[in-house]
């Protein structure tokens, strides 16, 4: 059965390796480096700026309450394991149409149908991930949390559940836009969703202007109320350019396209649980910090937060070998996919280089911009936050690696297997390592931080190997 269903979806397969010689000439090193780079820059600032949305809410909260800002941490535990379940259907949105355009540059009619299935999956999702979200305080009470943290948390997700559909739908159409190349659009769509969210969140948050001071609750409302305005903004930007509007993306919205659909959530699912896996390793240690104290939960989110800013960079660079490494590949080009991937590992690492010297040189100075040292507990978390930068600064390049390998095996349409490589990394190692370091060797946070790095090391030596071996002249497909 599984023979009959892969030779009439095609297109949900890794690429079959002897691909023909490419019938356009292929670019050179340089050339391929300006190319990566004009795309990878624009969706680069698109995820600081999505990332700064989250940031900002750290920030206000910070000063609104450390209880807040714990419970908007694990509160968001349930969330990302949401957008994680939808995220990966609406990412496989990017690879599809980048083959497509590779193998012919002006087909319309299965991109529009990869756009509009890939909304579908976001309905599809959503309904089903929903509930959970819905649920959050009974959860966290099952798991052991704090009364008063699991009912912040639970307040925070069940209004965070209005904006995932229209934030998972913005994903969607930026990756429609970017496989076509046009990422500056999706840029400022998320620059001005920026400033909706903190104007909203400010007022909200500590009752500016009039408004009821809600803490919590104005910072989720602020949230959801962004992501809304971004999906509206990015459907109208692709209303108003020339070269998106003639796709006619919403054209017969309601007919499902069953091949298309089929391949949306064959390639997505795979590449949300690969997500799944990484995200949620980080996300059940949040759990486990809990246990730890509420200071201990304080620097660690703050800790994890500053690092992650970083990584938009390279997840950027990833994002932008996944388009091209994809179009080489619909061009029958596996040298020139290689050469793309390589070229966006090389300018991650090099990135992620000066930001790990960064973090580790001036940890209490980024731990001090999210707490004022108001008090003697901002102190204690700022001492402790500076502890946990030291082996965050040490995964920046680990993590750069990884991301730049599954997202250049994601152009290449290979999901299944760096799902289970994400699985084995994550799982069968970092967390037992965070584990046992952890509360076998008693090194709490300290220990958690240890296993995150080893983790992300076995990930991205795996991710890279399994991309040089599928790009290597005469692979095979079960290379």
């Amino acid at each position: 059965m599984t023979d009959l269903i892969e030779i009439h979806l095609p297109e949900t397969r890794p690429i079959p390796m002897r691909t023909p010689a490419p019938v356009r000439p292929r670019p050179t090193w340089t050339q391929e480096a300006r190319a990566l780079l004009w795309l990878a820059a624009p969706l680069a600032l698109t995820q600081l700026a999505q990332m700064a949305i989250g940031t900002t809410d750290l920030l206000l909260l910070g000063r609104y309450s450390e209880t807040a800002l714990a419970a908007a941490a694990i509160g968001n535990t349930i969330f990302y394991l949401a957008w994680m379940v939808g995220g990966g259907p609406a990412a496989a949105v990017s690879p599809m149409i980048a083959q497509l355009i590779g193998a012919r540059p002006n087909t319309r009619g299965g991109v529009r149908a990869s756009l509009r299935m890939g909304l579908w999956s976001v309905a599809i999702t959503w309904a089903l991930m929903a509930p959970v979200m819905l649920l959050a305080r009974p959860i966290l009470l099952a798991l052991g949390e704090d009364r008063e943290l699991a009912r912040q948390a639970g307040q925070f997700t069940s209004i965070l559940v209005v904006g995932l559909p229209f934030s998972l739908g913005y994903a969607v159409l930026r990756n429609f836009a970017t496989a076509l190349g046009r990422p500056t659009g999706p840029l400022c769509v998320m620059l001005a969703a920026i400033g909706v969210n903190a104007l909203v969140g400010w007022t909200l948050i500590f009752g500016h202007f009039g408004a009821p001071r809600l803490g919590i609750v104005g910072s989720a409302l602020s949230t959801s109320g962004s992501a809304m305005f971004s999906f509206a903004a990015m459907l109208a930007y692709i209303q108003l350019d020339p070269k998106l509007r003639v796709y006619r993306v919403l054209r017969r919205f309601h007919r499902p396209v069953a091949l298309k659909l089929g391949e949306v959530f064959r390639l997505g699912l795979p590449i949300g649980m690969t997500m799944i896996f990484e995200g949620m390793l980080f996300n059940s240690m949040t759990l486990l910090m809990g246990r730890f104290g509420t200071t201990a939960l304080a620097a660690h989110q703050i800790a994890l937060n500053a690092p992650s800013i970083t990584f938009m960079v390279p997840l950027g660079i990833g994002m932008a070998s996944t388009v091209r490494v994809g179009m080489a590949i619909g061009a029958g080009d596996l040298g020139g996919a290689r050469q793309a991937g390589l070229v966006a590992f090389g300018i991650a690492v090099g990135f992620a280089l000066v930001c790990a010297g960064v973090i580790a040189a001036w940890g209490p100075q980024i731990a001090g911009l999210y707490l004022g040292g108001r008090s003697a507990q901002d102190a204690a978390v700022i001492a402790l936050t500076a502890t946990f930068l030291k082996p965050a600064a040490a995964f920046q390049v680990f993590d750069a690696v990884q991301v730049v390998g599954a997202l250049s095996l994601r152009g290449l349409k290979d999901a299944r297997m760096p799902m289970i490589l994400a699985g084995g990394a994550y799982w069968l190692v970092g967390a037992p390592v965070c584990l046992v370091c952890a509360l076998v060797l008693h090194m709490q946070g300290v220990g958690v931080w240890i296993g995150f790095v080893v983790s992300l090391a076995v990930a991205a030596v795996l991710m890279s190997v399994r991309f040089w071996r599928l790009t290597a002249p005469g692979a095979t497909r079960h290379a």
